[in-house]
C-alpha cells in the first residue's frame, strides 16, 4: 500500500468517527435547519477532531433538497418528522483529504429507509465492479452506476459518480477536465497515472433519487 493511500484511509477513518459522533450527540433533530446543522457539525469537528479546513463546500441536504446534486444551492429548509437527509463533508486531516457522505432517516418510512440502505448497497456493488475492472473508464463506471440505480428502482441523481482524491490540494479538479471525474465524457482508464506518474485514488459516490416522491439518498467514500 502506498503512503498516500494509507494517509487517505486514515483521514477517512477520522471522518467516519465524526459522523458517528454526530449521531451520538443527536445533532440531527426535527426542526433544525440545514444551515444550523451544518454549523453544529463544523463546530463539533473542530472541538473533537481539530478539523478546521474542508476542501469542498459542506453539504447538508434535507427533504426535497436531497434531489439536488452538489453543484446546486437549494434554499435552506428544516428537518421534518419522518424526514430523509444526507451529509457530504470533505475535511482535510493532516493535509490529506477525506470525502464522506451518508444518508439518514428520521422515523420509519419504509421507502426512505430502503433508499438509504440502497445507497450503501449500490456503493459496494459499484466498488466491487471497479476493483474487478481497474482499467474501466470513468464513462463506463458512470453508466454502470446509472444502470444499477435503475435496476433497483431508482434514478441516478448526479452528473458524476465520483472524482479524484489525494493530498491537499490534490490534482486540480478542473470542471472542464472530465478525466478528473467518473463522468460520461471521461473515456480514460481510471487506472491511468497522474501527471507525476503516481497512482490516482478515487472517490465513488452514489446519489439515488425518486423524483415522484421528491426524495434522494447519497453515499460516498474512498474506492478500492
Amino acid at each position: 500500500m502506498s503512503k498516500e493511500r494509507a494517509e487517505l484511509q486514515k483521514a477517512e477513518a477520522i471522518a467516519a468517527e465524526l459522523f458517528e459522533e454526530i449521531i451520538k450527540r443527536n445533532l440531527i433533530q426535527s426542526g433544525i435547519t440545514e444551515k444550523e446543522l451544518n454549523t453544529k457539525i463544523y463546530d463539533l469537528a473542530e472541538e473533537v477532531f481539530n478539523i478546521k479546513k474542508y476542501w469542498h463546500k459542506r453539504i447538508v441536504r434535507v427533504g426535497e433538497n436531497t434531489l439536488h446534486p452538489y453543484d446546486e444551492n437549494p434554499p435552506n429548509i428544516s428537518v421534518q418528522n419522518d424526514d430523509i437527509l444526507f451529509l457530504d463533508f470533505g475535511p482535510i486531516i493532516e493535509d490529506y483529504e477525506a470525502d464522506y457522505g451518508r444518508t439518514y432517516v428520521l422515523g420509519n418510512d419504509p421507502i426512505k429507509k430502503q433508499l438509504a440502505q440502497d445507497t450503501e448497497k449500490l456503493w459496494h456493488i459499484a466498488n466491487n465492479f471497479y476493483k474487478s475492472n481497474l482499467d474501466v473508464t470513468g464513462s463506463q463506471l458512470y453508466k454502470y452506476c446509472v444502470d444499477l440505480a435503475e435496476d433497483f428502482g431508482w434514478q441516478y441523481g448526479g452528473p458524476i459518480a465520483g472524482h479524484l482524491i489525494g493530498h491537499f490540494p490534490h490534482e486540480q479538479l478542473d470542471k472542464e477536465d472530465k478525466t478528473n471525474y467518473i463522468h460520461p465524457e471521461n473515456h480514460t482508464p481510471m487506472s491511468s497515472l497522474d501527471r507525476a506518474g503516481r497512482k490516482r485514488e478515487w472517490i465513488i459516490e452514489i446519489h439515488l433519487i425518486d423524483k415522484s416522491k421528491k426524495i434522494g439518498g447519497f453515499f460516498e467514500q474512498l474506492a478500492g
